[in-house]
């Protein structure tokens, strides 16, 4: 377990590029955090640090966005989701796991269905812009420092 504090959303996007830059096709980022708490602007930040344009938007009413460059990123919003019988009928399954990065916001919702090897990032909100950051799962983000 790493954790994180950012003071900022340009502070959380900072570190979010750190990891972005060091994603890999494959890779699955599971959120954790309540509304507000800086889940797409986290995820800004890992597109960022991908190469992609930092034009990323939150998910929720289109359930996914797509964002394509030398690693493609699938961003997924999960909140109306109730568990892995709702995730059928989402067309989740089709997207290319194994070619692209998932980040999945509400992962908790779908978390059944999900490989036991994800990366989990928890967004706690401390202030009004201060957050602290919990990533679980990969030991290739020790040595970023925020």
């Amino acid at each position: 377990m790493i954790k994180f504090e950012t003071h900022s959303p340009e502070e959380t996007i900072e570190l979010a590029s750190k990891i972005g830059a060091l994603l890999r096709p494959g890779d699955i980022i599971a959120f954790k955090g309540g509304l507000g708490a800086g889940k797409t602007t986290f995820t800004r930040g890992l597109a960022i640090g991908a190469g992609l344009d930092d034009e990323v938007a939150s998910p929720t009413f289109a359930l996914v966005n797509e964002y394509h460059g030398a690693l493609d990123i699938y961003h997924f919003d999960m909140y109306r989701i109730e568990g892995p019988d709702d995730l059928e009928t989402t067309g989740f399954f089709d997207y290319p796991m194994e070619d692209s990065v998932f980040v999945i916001e509400w992962s908790e919702n779908i978390i059944d269905a999900l490989p036991e090897k994800l990366i989990s990032i928890e967004i706690i909100r401390t202030g009004d812009e201060s957050r602290e950051i919990i990533i679980e799962g990969d030991d290739r983000f020790a040595d970023i420092r925020n």
